[in-house]
């Protein structure tokens, strides 16, 4: 399936019966869902207008804050050699998986020369200590511009790098410090808003109803993608097109965000309590990462909007083709049949690589000479799925024209309304993550917050009955 603009399509073929795949679904188990799909884009339309759908409005979100965000973009690229995200979750993935999609694959070893003179791309999105001070042990604080990604001000990981990081910047670059942080927050509210505020650091904004899986097509993203050379409003123009065809197409077999949710939840229905998301493109591997925490933070849900328990979900694997054809394909072939397999795939590379011709090699290798790497790569992508069909096992295909940042755009609007709509077919809330929040509220607790002293006594009264192994 494939819109007539888009450079995106979607090939099902590994999901639906035929003689060679008894197990597949028939054409009359997706359309007996149409109904379900039609309430489901009803309700996500009313919830687009309440302002729990702003993912869909990027347009509007973006439309004052873009050439404001470009130009300051350009400015910190001429004046900075390293640009680093200081955030976690969403804040962290999606600038990432875009970056490492669209930039070269070593960006940060070209020269500036060949990066067109853009900063280096850093992403501390863990509180290790090791790597933090070792990140921080290369990199000159007065060439470096750092950017506080907090909605709320409240990530407590976020706002102790960045309290650390405001610190070394007051001792090593004086009354300057400022101009080195910029700050990625809430218009009106939160704990980081008033500091940057006070302390004059440049500011953009999250718009409201986003939460931060769903926040890469916003400042979020879009601020680290322009500073390092990347097409943004290509992006956006791509993602506008998915949102265009989604929001004003009726249909399973048209709409495909209805078509992949249809899919998701009839395997789910199915037993398969996996979903595996396999790119068989290095430049797509942390595409992988950012859409395990789409679909599990999303779609993993105690209770749904009755208020039943329900604890359903399906659990996301990050698998890489074909390297993971090496470590996890066995068990998809052969192992318990819970899985769903997405292969993400391009119809062409942008660069080639030709296999040397020797004719004193060994005669079970002289058959690679003359081919191409990305031709072997096609061959094993499609002998993948020829086996999984014969094990009887599902899967399916997301080809992109070309990797480039407008159809980036299409497949990252794909994927979030595909989940909204998953979350409509499992009458969950998908834009919440309350068992987040537990974890969140026992850290504020065991690190001294005012207000969580309950929370602390509850953990060390829980923690005290231990079972241990160590050596004596």
């Amino acid at each position: 399936m494939s819109a007539e603009n888009s450079k995106l399509t979607i090939d099902y073929t590994g999901m639906m019966y035929s003689s060679q795949n008894p197990n597949g679904f028939l054409r009359e188990e997706l359309e007996g869902l149409q109904t379900s799909l039609d309430k489901a884009q009803t309700s996500l339309s009313a919830l687009r207008e309440t302002g729990n759908m702003d993912f869909s409005k990027l347009l509007p979100n973006m439309k004052t804050q873009l050439p404001e965000l470009l130009a300051y973009a350009d400015q910190a690229a001429s004046k900075f050699e390293n640009f680093v995200v200081l955030g976690i979750g969403g804040s962290a993935l999606g600038p990432l998986a875009v970056h490492q999609a669209l930039n070269h694959y070593y960006y940060n070893e070209l020269t500036p020369e060949n990066r067109s003179y853009r900063p280096r791309f850093y992403v501390l999105d863990n509180i290790d200590p090791v790597r933090f001070q070792e990140l921080c042990q290369v990199l000159n604080p007065n060439k470096t511009l750092f950017n506080v990604i907090s909605k709320s001000g409240n990530t407590s990981e976020t706002m102790a790098q960045f309290l650390i990081v405001r610190d070394n910047l007051r001792r090593l670059c004086g009354e300057n410090y400022a101009e080195h942080l910029v700050v990625t927050t809430d218009q009106a509210k939160g704990n980081l808003l008033p500091i940057a505020i006070k302390e004059g650091f440049k500011r953009f904004v999250i718009p409201t109803g986003i939460g931060g899986r769903f926040s890469e097509l916003t400042p979020v993203g879009l601020l680290a993608a322009a500073i390092c050379g990347i097409n943004v409003e290509e992006l956006l123009a791509g993602a506008l097109q998915m949102d265009q065809w989604i929001r004003e197409t009726s249909g399973v077999f048209s709409n495909p965000a209805q078509l992949k949710a249809a899919l998701s939840y009839l395997s789910w229905q199915k037993g398969k309590n996996i979903s595996v998301f396999m790119p068989y493109v290095d430049g797509l591997k942390t595409i992988a990462d950012w859409y395990a925490q789409l679909w599990a933070e999303s779609l993993g849900k105690r209770n749904n909007r009755s208020g039943q328990v329900v604890s359903l979900g399906q659990t996301p694997v990050k698998a890489l083709g074909v390297t993971d054809q090496h470590s996890q394909v066995q068990l998809y072939t052969e192992g318990p049949d819970d899985k769903v397999i997405t292969f993400l795939t391009l119809e062409k590379f942008k660069r080639t690589q030709e296999i040397p011709i020797d004719p004193d090699l060994p005669e079970d290798i002289q058959f690679l000479g003359g081919r191409t790497l990305d031709e072997l790569l096609f061959a094993e992508q499609k002998a993948t799925e020829y086996a999984l069909t014969l094990a009887g096992r599902q899967h399916q295909k997301i080809i992109l024209a070309d990797l480039n940042a407008r159809t980036l755009g299409e497949l990252l609007l794909l994927l979030e309304w595909e989940t909204a709509y998953m979350g409509e077919l499992l009458d969950i809330n998908a834009f919440d993550q309350p068992g987040v929040e537990e974890g969140k509220n026992g850290t504020y607790g065991l690190m001294g917050r005012v207000g969580y002293e309950s929370k602390r006594q509850q953990i060390e009264e829980f923690g005290k009955e231990k079972h241990l192994l160590s050596q004596i």
